[in-house]
């Protein structure tokens, strides 16, 4: 999934290689080890077929605005489920465990202004625009729930 440029499109400049997605997987094991919470893999219930990512990290990212501590919610699908609801329904499902886990606690996302899909599930999910700001160099708008 990492390694499609229609999935990393609005993520990285260009698809990830073997190590880089390797990595990730490493680094989200970490996340459940030292925060307690992380990523979930989503599946396709008929199927079990795997169709992306889901979850919440506290990346550190450099950027501004900062994110504070808020966790940050994530989700990334393979371009074959794309467009077929899978990202809100996750979404809503890592956002019920995260009410539960979590209480009390905003979560905060970072989109690409233009990712309108990702836009719109943030917003069908309760996340509302705080600030525009800049990633690496590039556009991102900052979203809250909470």
């Amino acid at each position: 999934m990492w390694g499609d440029p229609v999935v990393t499109r609005y993520i990285s400049e260009q698809a990830f290689t073997r190590e880089q997605s390797w990595s990730k997987i490493l680094r989200y094991a970490g996340l459940w080890a030292l925060l307690g919470f992380g990523y979930w893999a989503v599946e396709e219930s008929a199927s079990g077929r795997f169709v992306g990512e889901v979850g919440f990290a506290d990346f550190r990212r450099d950027m501004t605005p900062s994110l504070g501590d808020a966790p940050e919610a994530g989700w990334v699908l393979a371009a074959s489920a794309h467009g077929a609801g899978f990202a809100t329904e996750a979404l809503r499902a890592a956002l019920a465990w995260s009410d539960q886990h979590l209480p009390g606690r905003a979560t905060v996302c970072l989109i690409d202004p233009g990712n309108v899909p990702s836009l719109r599930v943030a917003d069908k999910c309760g996340y509302r625009e705080i600030a525009q700001g800049s990633y690496h160099g590039d556009p991102a708008i900052v979203m809250r729930r909470g």
